[in-house]
């Protein structure tokens, strides 16, 4: 098993580890910790890199396995039991934090103000979009979403992240703001995150602890995918 520190610090660029275990055909190797993010709900995985003593490879690609967390890489790959240091391409993953948490954003003003759930969502580093089943959506509205969003950011909302056993997390109301309930049966615990004041969700990705981390954000697109689903895009500034 490979333990998550990404799930209870996202700020940490660099971290010891050991090799666990090592697959030369994928070019994969375990990590009995980790800080790379292994990518999912709409987030794209981490990149960066490994050294080890007196060699380094570079991380382009991270996956879950089970409860292992697999990491792909271009190079030499380093034996199993060997001590390695893994740091994090903090410009990527920082922007991620950022868009992630301004979905969150996005995501609790327009439950809070108009009680539309989300239907789907991606992002990229600065960029992403939400899906909505949301009939009243315009692009005339998006415009007056734009202004309330940002309000959010200014009011620096502090972003809090927990570990809840589920069935405490489960007591808590509208924790799924997705249409349809991704959370596997399985799971024992639940981790939420919090933007204080405005939305509570459960949620696996990596966040910013200040909604002004995130910065101004812009409604870059809106599109209407039938009579209910609408999709708004949001970019942020470099």
């Amino acid at each position: 098993m490979t333990e998550a520190i990404f799930h209870v610090d996202a700020s940490l660029r660099e971290f010891d580890a050991e090799v666990v275990a090592v697959d030369a055909g994928a070019s994969t190797v375990v990590l009995d910790r980790t800080a790379f993010y292994p990518g999912g709900g709409g987030q794209p995985c981490d990149h960066g890199e490994l050294q080890w003593p007196g060699n380094a490879a570079e991380v382009v690609e991270v996956r879950r396995a089970g409860t292992q967390v697999r990491h792909r890489l271009e190079g030499e790959l380093p034996p199993v039991g060997a001590a390695v240091i893994g740091r994090l391409e903090w410009r990527r993953r920082h922007a991620l934090m950022r868009t992630h948490t301004a979905l969150h954003i996005l995501c609790g003003v327009i439950w809070r103000d108009y009680g539309a759930q989300v239907t789907g969502g991606n992002m990229q580093p600065l960029a992403g979009r939400l899906d909505f089943e949301f009939e009243g959506l315009s692009a005339e509205l998006a415009g007056e979403i734009e202004k309330r969003i940002n309000v959010e950011v200014a009011a620096g909302r502090e972003v809090r992240v927990q570990i809840l056993p589920r069935a405490e997390a489960e007591e808590i109301p509208d924790l799924i703001r997705t249409k349809i309930n991704l959370l596997p049966t399985g799971l024992t615990e639940i981790r939420t995150v919090e933007i204080v004041g405005l939305d509570l969700q459960a949620d696996g990705g990596t966040h910013v602890s200040n909604t002004r981390e995130v910065g101004p954000i812009r409604i870059a697109g809106y599109k209407s995918k039938g009579r209910l689903n609408k999709r708004l895009m949001i970019e942020l500034e470099p």
